[in-house]
């Protein structure tokens, strides 16, 4: 199997044993992944709590400003594309009618 890789590339690859000395790929075992990192569904839910108490919540008058951020950003977005349709409208049907 031929590989274009350049120097470092080829450098990082035998760095991580995924290529032999002379260059060519080296098969490595798979390991199997292991079965006692699984946790059951109340472990599962209890560290999902946890990592949700970690977050940083916004408060409402972040989340209202935030809100009315987007809401008028995609007006003024949707109102410039609007605009810019019939206006490109206007000139093809000029176009087309000359």
């Amino acid at each position: 199997m031929a590989m274009d890789l350049n120097r470092e590339q080829k450098r990082t690859l035998k760095k991580m044993g995924a290529l032999d000395e002379q260059g060519n790929p080296a098969r490595q075992a798979r390991t199997p992944g292991a079965k006692d990192d699984r946790v059951g569904p109340t472990q599962y839910i209890r560290e999902v709590r946890e990592e949700m108490n970690k977050v940083a919540w916004p408060k409402w008058p972040e989340v209202r400003r935030y809100s009315i951020v987007v809401l008028v950003t995609v007006a003024l977005f949707t109102a410039l594309i609007g605009v810019a349709d019939t206006g490109i409208g206007f000139l093809t049907d000029w176009l087309y009618e000359n």
